[in-house]
């Protein structure tokens, strides 16, 4: 193979969307190609420096907690509550009740004690039972029958 094929080749791989290339001739000849992949990445914020960084790059993420704590601040009494939060623990369909034509499990106002069923999570067709974490009143379901949710998707608010 002469320097204009390899070459051709060269240019070919190039402007192709390939990132490597092992070719191996019946003369002995082999021909190895990888393209550097690096990319540079932009990202900019208003009022912020520009970052650039070159792939892979990583981004530290946050796991959030299974249950929380909120401040509700009643602005114009200024009564602060502190909330306990269910979180979904994964992702799927949030069921109040076992089935259509049954009460819900728990509305606000019920009182609740640790290990309760709180309500059904289907996931990939397999109902799963959320149970109470802590004992205490239920403030606010923060969800709504048959709605998608995500994992960390706050359900319940419990005083």
């Amino acid at each position: 193979m002469d320097y204009k094929d390899i070459k051709k080749l060269m240019d070919d791989m190039g402007n192709s969307k390939l990132d490597s290339l092992e070719i191996e001739f019946p003369d002995g000849v082999k021909i190895s190609m990888t393209k550097d992949t690096k990319k540079e990445v932009f990202i900019t914020n208003p009022g912020a420096n520009v970052i650039e960084a070159s792939a892979p790059m990583t981004v530290p993420t946050v796991q959030p907690k299974q249950e929380s704590s909120l401040v509700a601040v009643d602005k114009e009494n200024k009564v602060e509550e502190n909330f306990k939060v269910v979180k979904s623990p994964m992702v799927g369909t949030f069921y109040a009740s076992s089935s259509p034509d049954k009460a819900p499990y728990v509305k606000p106002g019920d009182r609740v004690h640790k290990g309760q069923v709180l309500c059904i999570v289907e996931a990939m067709k397999l109902m799963n039972e959320i149970e109470s974490e802590f004992d205490g009143e239920i403030v606010e379901v923060c969800v709504n029958n048959e709605d998608v949710v995500e994992y960390g998707t706050p359900l319940f608010k419990i005083r």
